[in-house]
């Protein structure tokens, strides 16, 4: 009994241990775990260099050099539109304010709400005129270069990761397989497979919804729709939070710009594109054996969301993936030998 206490009380030391360390060493373990999740994505572009014989640095070379061009693409892609989303910022402000003022006028009666609204909305014009300022301003030449080195250097972490990760991967498989019991070279490729699948399927999925709220957008008059298609693209990636994050956002929209039972309009349009799109569409594609526990996606989302941010949030889904199909690898071994699995 006191030993199972001990067990139980060093693994849960382990554990925090551990969390602790991911926390503290963020800067460093999260563009290192990016790029190795990256690099199992990119499993079938390996395999391709591969059958066409090219030589391993060579062709771990050319998947980053592919790699850091798409990204870097993509950034100039979206580049104006979050541009154009920050110079709106002032004018979405004052359109908040006017409506605040609108809401205060209806409620003229309830003096004391009234006041309330007003001392904490429009303290003074002075204030309300210096955070305007303060809430648009761009990063000035010294914030840049404060966070230059740290950016260079996660990104020279992330990079170099990528590129060894490549050159080294089957090296890497083949220590894991041989030091690892129950754990084969097969059972790592396969979930290799199954996270590049799942990544590129999800993007797909994620790109036609883009496109498609932006074009609703643009028929219902929405302002700026590309933005719009924009955030659906990207936010849609960190499942549950995501969408929810932009029904907010289009619930405050739809507020500004339209008046009575219209306001609701774009925010009820996308709730009923992304729910054809995760009842439907996303178990089409992906099939069942991608499926994941909701409990599991939720859980894994806050977790890594609360211990990373936004990097978290995007990796959180196919490295729990990645688990899930080594440990099934696991179980399947287990049964194979006929020594008892994890129940």
């Amino acid at each position: 009994m006191q030993s199972k206490i001990n067990t139980v009380c060093l693994v849960a030391l382990t554990f925090v241990v551990a969390l602790a360390a991911l926390h503290i060493t963020r800067n460093l373990m999260a563009p290192i775990l990016a790029a190795i999740l990256l690099g199992i994505v990119m499993t079938p572009l390996s395999d391709l260099w591969d059958r066409l014989r090219v030589p391993a640095a060579v062709a771990a070379a050319l998947s980053v050099l592919l790699a850091l061009s798409a990204i870097l693409i993509l950034l100039l892609l979206i580049e104006p539109y979050i541009t154009q989303a920050i110079s709106q910022g002032p004018v979405i402000r004052e359109e908040l304010r006017a409506t605040v003022d609108e809401m205060r006028r209806i409620l003229r009666g309830l003096e004391q709400i009234s006041e309330d609204m007003a001392a904490a909305i429009e303290p003074n014009d002075a204030v309300v005129e210096n955070a305007t300022d303060e809430a648009v301003a761009l990063p000035s030449l010294t914030d840049a270069l404060f966070y230059a080195p740290q950016f260079l250097a996660q990104f020279l972490i992330f990079t170099g990761t990528l590129y060894f990760f490549l050159l080294a991967r089957d090296a890497v498989y083949d220590w894991l397989s041989s030091n690892i019991s129950y754990l084969t070279d097969m059972h790592l490729k396969r979930a290799a497979k199954q996270v590049s699948r799942y990544v590129l399927t999800i993007s797909t999925i994620n790109l036609a919804l883009g496109a498609l709220v932006a074009v609703v957008m643009q028929i219902i008059g929405v302002p700026s729709p590309m933005i719009w298609g924009l955030l659906a693209f990207l936010l849609n990636f960190i499942m549950y939070l995501g969408p929810a994050l932009l029904i907010a956002m289009l619930t405050v929209m739809g507020i500004v710009v339209f008046d009575g039972a219209a306001s609701f309009l774009p925010a009820a349009v996308y709730i009923a594109m992304n729910a054809i799109e995760a009842q439907f569409v996303t178990p089409t594609l992906v099939g069942k054996s991608l499926s994941v526990n909701p409990l599991l996606v939720f859980l894994s989302l806050v977790f890594w969301l609360w211990l990373w941010g936004p990097i978290g949030g995007i990796i959180a889904i196919p490295l729990l993936i990645w688990i899930l199909t080594v440990a099934k690898g696991f179980d399947d071994q287990a049964i194979s030998t006929g020594t008892p699995g994890r129940n």
